[in-house]
């Protein structure tokens, strides 16, 4: 089998690794002599190398408030953290609320913030601060439904969807919410100017938006240039998997068919133990590490050039309701996560994740913060991990990264690539299976030379002869 290269023409979907236009280059296609497989958003150059971080403020601290969060700044600041990404921070409804605090997600105010948190004029010192520090903020956006006592409810009924009877209706089980009727123009125009508030007013750098897959795309197209005006070097996020969205409207989408296929792979390394709510464990189809090609492949025919897409193990919706990683990944959780940051894409760590938490926030209610202090291995992990994102070119995200080359092996549950560029070079071996393994090559080996250092132990590499499972290596240099 001859050595399998991604060169990222392929994974340019999957966040590929490509090269991509920064804020300095020329957003049209044409014009940069780009075709139209590639996206026409203009990435910000800071978003290159960056790693996002998802506050869940509420369970952040044992106070659950801005003004406290904003003591551990310093510390994600020296995590290696580049970009904070607030769930929800607006006052959440009341009418038809879930639980003692209700959903962040039920919107009473586009235009106000929690006071459970604190007060505006708090949140925008604590934009402020991160800023200082280097750090941008992304708020969560929802965009597809407003809480049912928003005042858009009463004062705008006309922009709010209906069911056969006439009556406002949430999509899905979410009886907390009414979804918007998106054909109205003046409902679009409000939703926007919204948005604008929080860069114009808050200084915000841009938004993780809610469920953007069941919001229009075109309204998306139409959205991202009236927002960039106002913030040139704008970034967006969609929580969705829809490639159509990357075209022009955002700069990420979330990489939930990568997600899941690690849980195929853990579950079908006996690794997946999350139980539902009737105690059943989950089925999956057999999944091998080697099937992570045929996921890049088709990412990267599918999604446009020089896009990204965000790799996770864990995020408030996969902690609160399909378990912890170490429920879904086990023994493997460590080796997914090397994964995540060096495939292409940008890295996602979440509130918890790097204390090695292995337990489920509430959503609905406050919960105990994790423990911060002492930091622990987890820290140290991700803040190694952190430091490869920011110093290896050949990581970057989108077409500015590195060549990906894959060296088969003679077990599918080993996955061993490299990514270069320039004079940046990363080699990643990890064992995904159930069974330590022979590291045996069917055609190509990595090259490994005197200047080959092992990343986590700072040594001189070597190929190791067996990988257990979920061991990994991570070689840099030439």
């Amino acid at each position: 089998m001859k050595k399998f290269f991604l060169t990222i023409l392929a994974v340019a979907a999957v966040t590929v690794l490509v090269v991509s236009c920064s804020t300095s280059k020329k957003n049209d296609s044409q014009a940069d002599g780009r075709d139209s497989t590639y996206t026409n958003v203009t990435h910000p150059d800071w978003s290159r190398n960056a790693v996002i971080y998802e506050v869940n403020v509420r369970q952040f601290t044992d106070s659950g408030t801005i003004t406290a969060f904003d003591s551990q700044l310093p510390r994600l600041k020296d995590l290696g953290v580049d970009i904070l990404w607030f769930m929800p921070i607006y006052p959440i409804s009341e009418k038809n609320r879930k639980g003692e605090l209700g959903s962040y997600y039920a919107v009473k105010d586009y235009k106000a913030f929690n006071p459970e948190f604190g007060t505006l004029d708090q949140f925008k010192e604590t934009v402020k601060k991160a800023h200082d520090l280097g750090m941008k903020v992304i708020l969560d956006w929802v965009p597809n439904h407003s809480g049912c006592d928003n005042a858009w409810v009463t004062e705008h009924p006309d922009w709010y969807a209906k069911d056969s009877l006439g009556n406002m209706f949430g999509p899905y089980d979410w009886t907390d919410v009414y979804k918007f009727d998106y054909s109205n123009p003046e409902m679009r125009a409000a939703m926007v100017d919204a948005f604008k508030f929080w860069l114009t007013e808050v200084g915000v750098d841009g938004f993780r938006c809610d469920v953007a897959m069941e919001v229009p795309v075109d309204f998306w197209d139409e959205a991202r240039p009236q927002l960039q005006a106002v913030k040139p070097d704008l970034f967006m996020l969609a929580e969705a998997s829809v490639p159509a969205l990357q075209k022009n409207g955002f700069d990420m989408g979330y990489n939930w068919p990568m997600k899941d296929l690690f849980s195929e792979i853990a579950a079908t390394s006996g690794q997946y133990t999350f139980k539902n709510d009737k105690g059943e464990v989950r089925t999956f189809p057999t999944r091998h590490a080697a099937d992570i090609d045929s996921l890049l492949a088709s990412q990267a025919a599918e999604y446009p050039r020089d896009t990204y897409l965000m790799n996770m193990i864990t995020n408030h919706d996969l902690n609160s309701w399909e378990g912890t990683e170490f429920e879904r990944l086990g023994n493997l959780s460590d080796a997914f996560a090397v994964l995540s940051y060096t495939l292409p894409g940008m890295p996602l760590i979440y509130t918890g994740q790097e204390t090695g938490m292995n337990r489920a926030l509430e959503f609905f209610v406050k919960d105990k913060a994790p423990e911060w202090e002492p930091r622990n291995k987890y820290f140290e992990f991700y803040k190694k991990l952190n430091n490869l994102k920011h110093t290896q070119a050949a990581l970057l995200a989108g077409e500015e990264g590195g060549e990906m080359v894959r060296y088969a092996t003679t077990s599918p549950d080993l996955y061993v690539f490299s990514r270069s560029k320039d004079d940046s070079r990363v080699v990643v071996l990890v064992n995904l299976g159930a069974e330590e393994e022979e590291v045996k090559f069917s055609a190509e080996t990595p090259e490994i030379t005197t200047e080959t250092i092992d990343f986590f132990t700072g040594n001189q590499a070597t190929l190791p002869t067996t990988l257990k499972p979920g061991e990994y290596r991570v070689f840099t240099g030439k």
